[in-house]
């Protein structure tokens, strides 16, 4: 590095670390320390020689200072400071010109008319093809808000950069066209994928928004979801209920059958008769009962057009469909889907018939239950009295008759 470039570094270096501007969040020591790096890369990758090389080198440090006193018209501001620093560090007019030329050629859509000024242009926008270049180029759209210039929104300004990227930017020197051309292809690449997925969001969005006062709120999901809970908690309470009946008259009857019946064929136990028949025959009609309370009616499983047209038919429930082919029910549910009303309609039906089941296993549980009972007191005192008047004892203390 020779001397011009070396104070020229440390001169630059001071000038930005002092600027106390926070805004600055791009044009700032990093990406003049990045444009640097590019700068030699490139002459490196040009060969370019020594004395064009710190031409391009100062230009490089140089061509963002004029940030440091104003936004506006900084390539100029930047231009006259390396004249002032180059003519303190006895440069010659001719380098300090080519060092201006090579500053200027970076204002926006300069058209470069030599090699030097080909590789300045696209130093300043090597970022193009590095992978963070997204995240480089987020920082300049929050400076240019921050210091109020532009109030772009992170869409527009994606637009913008793959407008930038695919139509007006273009890489000028050998060296950037086949080592940097690939990255940016990629980055232009990772802009529009963020888009398409940006623009899914957006009409999701935009559906929901759409259909938000159309679907019901969430107490109305609430209340069919926990009412259609509480009648299925219900229907196998009782189907509970029943099958224990089941079970204990099963239980009740095999017994009577295997300990009683067999004893009526004895004559002194003649007293059992009415109260093993009062019992067996009460818990008869308990399994009955029981078993009329769970058993499942039976549906025709078909409806017609006529009945989904004019929203009759409660497609919820199988015993409704059951017998369809698949193409009618699916064209059904498809009309069931397309209409909010008759969503509701159904879902009310499905409520209703569930409960008008509820009611009458209930109702026909609360007499087998009655009848159970009924017939184990009834049982219970016949035994008693049979036993107390007609029993053995009894048969004993009756006078014997003389021949």
């Amino acid at each position: 590095m020779s001397a011009i470039v070396s104070k020229a570094s440390e001169y630059a270096t001071k000038q930005l670390t002092s600027n106390d501007n926070p805004n600055y969040l791009y044009h700032n020591l990093r990406h003049t320390q990045r444009v640097v790096d590019s700068v030699k890369e490139l002459i490196e990758g040009e060969h370019i020689n020594e004395t064009e090389g710190d031409q391009l080198l100062v230009a490089a440090w140089f061509h963002d200072l004029g940030y440091t006193i104003a936004y506006n018209d900084h390539e100029k501001r930047s231009c006259d400071l390396a004249k002032e620093f180059l003519t303190e560090n006895n440069s010659t007019t001719a380098f300090i010109g080519k060092v201006c030329n090579l500053i200027m050629a970076t204002v926006k859509d300069y058209n470069p008319k030599n090699v030097l000024e080909k590789i300045m242009r696209d130093a300043d926008s090597s970022h193009f093809a590095f992978k963070n270049f997204i995240a480089t180029s987020d920082l300049l759209r929050e400076e240019l808000v921050s210091l109020g210039i532009e109030n772009t929104s992170s869409a527009k300004w994606r637009e913008e950069n793959i407008f930038l990227l695919r139509t007006k930017h273009r890489f000028y020197t050998s060296y950037a066209i086949e080592n940097w051309q690939k990255g940016k292809d990629k980055n232009i690449k990772k802009l529009i994928k963020a888009k398409k997925k940006q623009k899914k969001l957006v009409k999701k969005e935009s559906l929901k928004a759409k259909f938000k006062g159309e679907l019901p709120d969430r107490g109305i999901q609430t209340l069919y979801r926990v009412t259609l809970q509480n009648h299925l908690k219900l229907s196998d309470i009782a189907d509970t209920k029943a099958n224990i009946l089941l079970s204990v008259n099963a239980i009740i009857i095999s017994m009577a059958l295997a300990n009683l019946i067999p004893k009526l064929d004895n004559p002194s136990n003649d007293y059992l008769i009415y109260p093993t028949f009062i019992f067996i025959i009460f818990s008869v009609v308990s399994m009955v009962m029981s078993i009329i309370a769970t058993k499942p009616n039976v549906t025709t499983g078909q409806f017609t057009e006529d009945e989904v047209t004019s929203k009759k038919v409660n497609l919820l429930f199988f015993g409704n469909f059951h017998k369809m082919k698949l193409e009618q029910y699916s064209w059904a549910m498809s009309e069931l889907i397309k209409d909010k009303d008759f969503i509701y309609s159904s879902l009310t039906k499905d409520l209703y018939f569930l409960g008008i089941v509820l009611e009458r296993k209930y109702r026909i549980l609360r007499w087998t239950y009655t009848v159970f009972m009924t017939g184990m007191i009834l049982s219970v005192i016949v035994f008693g009295i049979a036993l107390k008047f007609y029993g053995p004892d009894r048969v004993l203390e009756l006078p014997v008759m003389q021949p």
